[in-house]
């Protein structure tokens, strides 16, 4: 069983923001902004290639609850799932980052050149 799995079955801790029947949001235990929380679907998902839109259409007015939620709705935030290796997906269950608190800077894009990847 995934750690996700593990926190929506309340057999590991999380610091949870808000949650629903479908949904769990918590606060990333390394954060990269000022609010960084998951969300994830609390049956398991692999990836956002594996997700249907059913499920999307949930998670997208969930995330948008998250937002208002948490203060950051307003003034803007980021949303991020990471899909597959080479996306730099760490845990193989479906997640969201979602990121603001702050104004937001692209990171490890901001100085690449592309031809580094070709």
């Amino acid at each position: 069983m995934c750690i996700f799995c593990k926190i929506v079955n309340n057999e590991i801790p999380s610091n949870p923001v808000m949650e629903n029947d479908n949904f769990i949001a918590f606060h990333d235990l390394n954060p990269k902004a000022p609010v960084h929380v998951l969300v994830i679907p609390k049956v398991h998902v692999e990836s956002f290639n594996d997700v249907s839109a059913e499920m999307m259409a949930g998670m997208t007015t969930f995330i948008q609850d998250v937002a208002e939620h948490v203060g950051i709705k307003a003034s803007g935030y980021r949303v991020i799932t990471n899909v597959g290796e080479n996306g730099g997906q760490e845990v193989k269950h479906l997640h969201f980052h979602v990121l603001g608190g702050a104004r937001l800077k692209w990171g490890h894009f901001s100085d690449a050149d592309p031809k580094d990847f070709l």
